[in-house]
């Protein structure tokens, strides 16, 4: 078979969940959400999916490009949080004594508040180019994964369908580039998604645009991230919603939308 006649191929996974997080660069007691999905976040839940620990090499999944679309973009959530301990003792600070135990606060501290934000009702679809022996084995991981999946917090479970395949198991990839997959793919937002032209981000080595979301490793001790570069563009892919669907008949906890 000549492979320079084969067509690109795609995984397409649905993001749609009661709530979603997609960390950026904030630390400590205020927790952001980027807009939309990250790479490092799709990353991590392709990684868990695998059964990938966060000490496991990830590579060849850094390799993957990525392109995003918004089909219903929700709304901002913010969560006041607090923590303590259940006996009321002073909780401990980031820093160890001398026999790697963690030090109390000083001056004591019994209550941290932290604030954390969340997308409510969001739906997006992502799409994932890259070695096609690679992409079937994302995929069988997808469907059986070794890991809970989460749309960038564990307490964030994807609601299904998660992966959208082209025509069924015998076909899970779509034909085309990034940008063609993403213009293909029916709507996912349903009648609270609209009609109009959606917004994507496409990674592209000559885009305008820098974000630093791509983890060079998972594990704790030894957290950095690279830069990506990306194209934003716009799509007007065709609609599946059901032309009796009310405005009104949409429920955030369902299966499907």
């Amino acid at each position: 078979m000549n492979t320079a006649l084969t067509p690109p191929r795609c995984l397409v996974l649905r993001l749609a969940a009661p709530l979603q997080s997609w960390g950026g660069p904030s630390r400590f007691n205020r927790r952001d959400t980027m807009p939309e999905p990250t790479k490092g976040g799709i990353v991590g839940l392709l990684a868990a999916a695998q059964g990938r620990r966060r000490q496991d090499p990830i590579e060849d999944l850094l390799g993957l490009s990525l392109g995003v679309r918004t089909d219903r973009p929700g709304s901002l959530l913010r969560d006041y949080h607090t923590a303590s301990n259940l006996d009321g003792s002073p909780l401990p600070s980031a820093q160890t004594n001398n026999r790697g135990r963690q030090k109390a606060t000083s001056p004591a501290k019994n209550t941290y508040v932290t604030t954390r934000y969340y997308l409510q009702d969001a739906v997006f679809v992502a799409a994932v180019h890259g070695p096609l022996e690679l992409l079937g084995a994302l995929t069988a991981a997808l469907a059986n994964p070794r890991f809970p999946l989460a749309l960038g917090r564990r307490s964030c479970p994807p609601t299904q369908p998660l992966v959208l395949p082209y025509t069924g198991p015998d076909k899970p990839l779509w034909p085309g580039t990034l940008t063609e997959v993403l213009q293909a793919v029916p709507r996912q937002g349903g009648r609270l998604g609209g009609r109009r032209p959606l917004a994507a981000t496409i990674d592209d080595p000559a885009g305008d645009e820098v974000r630093i979301d791509v983890p060079r490793t998972f594990d704790p001790k030894n957290r950095s991230y690279a830069t990506r570069t990306v194209r934003n563009i716009w799509v007007d892919p065709p609609s599946d919603a059901p032309a009796e669907a009310s405005p009104d008949d949409h429920d955030p906890f369902a299966l499907t939308y």
